[in-house]
């Protein structure tokens, strides 16, 4: 048995299995999955597991270059985008590199995820509350 980091198995595979550029996105409960990425669904109740939390658990196991979010979280979620921001800060700081921040309309979003290794839902249910994450190297 796994003791720490990532638990639940598809999801540490996922992550584990991601050459350099490829993506792994975070979503919602809401956004709409395509049918070529591995969909990982965590989400259990509204709000459980939240966005942040699942950012937070894969951010500690992945190594990531560049981030995209839909342009329109700013104006519709602010709080969450500043969440985010600082997220983002800590674990460029805890990668020991910076990570660029692509903000794109959201149906250009939608048509990105269908480009990722898989794409993990929550139970987050605020509006625009994606990421995608392209993988980096670590040397």
């Amino acid at each position: 048995m796994k003791r720490i980091g990532l638990l639940n198995a598809p999801l540490s595979h996922a992550v584990a299995s991601l050459g350099h550029t490829q993506a792994l996105t975070i979503a919602d409960a809401g956004l709409p999955i395509p049918a070529g990425p591995e969909r990982i669904d965590l989400a259990v109740t509204p709000g459980l597991p939240s966005f942040l939390q699942i950012l937070d658990a894969i951010a500690g196991e992945m190594m990531v270059e560049r981030a995209v979010i839909a342009a329109e979280m700013a104006a519709v979620n602010p709080s969450l985008r500043a969440a985010l921001a600082e997220r983002l800060e800590r674990m460029a700081a805890a990668q020991g590199r910076a990570i660029a921040l692509d903000e794109v309309p959201h149906e250009e979003f939608k048509r990105l995820t269908a480009g990722s290794a898989a794409v993990v839902r929550t139970g987050e249910c605020s509006p625009y509350a994606n990421i995608l994450l392209q993988s980096g190297v670590t040397f």
